[in-house]
């Protein structure tokens, strides 16, 4: 599962939130009630040990997210939320807080489902809730997911339970492990990632169905097409929405340049000669196919470069290894094919090299990908560096019609010419 891999690695690699300059809409479902968003967590009035719980894991003042969607979750009576928020946001930390601020520890039945695409993700929210719940040990946490059998009869007396759809589900009606008329906080998270599994969205509808009108429901996802907006709708009545507006993405920053060569092998000749250039930074550098990847990865350790390859036949966790590795710095290049790229911030990269240009499956310049691709570079703030390699006529083409689509000249590069290359490394 693409998606939910994707999702997973995101989490994986994130030691700290996206530095987000992004905009926050706000549509509340009552205009006239006045929208509060704090700048502090002393603002919220949490419960002592929770604040602690939220100081321990390092959060010294709410995410943008967090300032806007904290509030409408916490208020009395609680809120229903759709929120629009990318990995590295802090929307975990934000819904774990909703459901453990509401939980009454007293009572020994579940209180708040989170509902999670796969087990995998369903740990990675539980770990959050476990930090952030350090202070609080009389609240217990439980997994619904396809490995957890229970004796049949039993009732559950932890008071959050997270899992996959088809597992809660049963809890819920097969088994009744789950009283889902006690339920004050459903979460549903990932819900763009929840949609592309077929099945997935029936049991959420149905699990839905099954809790109290005053239940507090809260839908997270990063995309809105409009296939999650109708499931959000049907899954959030009433809700406020949070959306968190890209900011535009501009290839300002960046200086982009293209080198003319005949064939792969020149390709990798002028690729070398770059590099001389621009080992000071990290770099990125992306290939149409796995076999290129693979190819060019072992071409450079040959001349003895220090190369970091990430490619889709990997399992997450070893593709996290990579990049924390290439994050540390203990490697300076990344060669990578698209799939894997998607998601990937690394603060440090200066350099994205184009080893082939991205195309669609038609062939046709898949221009969204390429901003993407360079758009790393000129993070932050920070100058970019992005340089284009042509090996055709074809390839030519494609770089003329990415050039038009975003009005952007790319200049000729000359690799033989060193002191040019260093010049616009620096």
């Amino acid at each position: 599962k693409p998606e939910s891999a994707q999702s997973l690695l995101n989490k994986l690699i994130r030691n700290n939130l996206v530095n987000n300059t992004n905009q926050v809409e706000v549509l509340q479902k009552d205009p006239n009630s006045p929208l509060y968003s704090v700048k502090s967590f002393e603002e919220l009035r949490l419960k002592p040990q929770l604040l602690q719980g939220v100081y321990g894991m390092g959060f010294n003042r709410p995410s943008k997210i967090q300032e806007t969607a904290l509030p409408m979750m916490l208020a009395e009576p609680p809120q229903n939320l759709i929120a629009q928020s990318q990995s590295g946001t802090g929307k975990t930390a934000a819904f774990v807080l909703a459901m453990l601020s509401h939980v009454d520890p007293n009572n020994r039945y579940p209180q708040c489902l989170c509902v999670s695409p796969t087990y995998e993700l369903a740990l990675q929210t539980g770990k959050v809730i476990e930090q952030m719940g350090k202070h609080y040990p009389e609240v217990k946490l439980v997994y619904a997911i396809r490995g957890n059998k229970l004796q049949r009869g039993v009732k559950l007396q932890e008071q959050i339970v997270i899992g996959t759809p088809g597992t809660m589900l049963d809890w819920c009606s097969k088994f009744k492990f789950i009283d889902p008329k006690k339920i004050k906080v459903f979460v549903l998270d990932e819900a763009d990632v929840m949609i592309a599994t077929q099945g997935h969205q029936d049991q959420s509808i149905r699990i839905q169905r099954m809790l109290p009108k005053n239940c507090q429901m809260l839908l997270f996802s990063a995309t809105f097409e409009e296939t999650v907006w109708n499931f959000a709708q049907r899954i959030v009545p009433d809700p406020n929405i949070i959306k968190l507006k890209r900011e535009e993405e501009t290839l300002d920053t960046i200086k982009q340049y293209y080198v003319l060569c005949n064939c792969k092998e020149e390709k990798f000749q002028a690729l070398c000669n770059i590099y001389g250039a621009i080992t000071i930074a990290q770099a990125m550098i992306f290939c149409h196919t796995r076999k290129t990847a693979g190819w060019l990865a072992g071409e450079l350790s040959r001349e003895g470069h220090q190369v970091a390859l990430l490619s889709g036949e990997m399992q997450v966790e070893q593709r996290a290894a990579v990049i924390e590795r290439f994050r540390d710095g203990k490697e300076k290049v990344l060669v990578t094919t698209n799939v894997c790229a998607r998601g990937i911030d690394v603060e440090q990269v200066s350099v994205v090299i184009n080893f082939d240009l991205p195309v669609d499956k038609d062939g046709n310049p898949d221009n969204e990908t390429y901003l993407h691709r360079i758009g790393r570079t000129g993070r932050f703030g920070k100058r970019g560096l992005a340089i284009n390699m042509v090996d055709s006529k074809m390839s030519m083409n494609i770089l003329n019609r990415i050039q038009e689509h975003f009005n952007k000249r790319i200049e000729k590069l000359d690799t033989d010419d060193l002191d040019e290359i260093e010049k616009i490394a620096c």
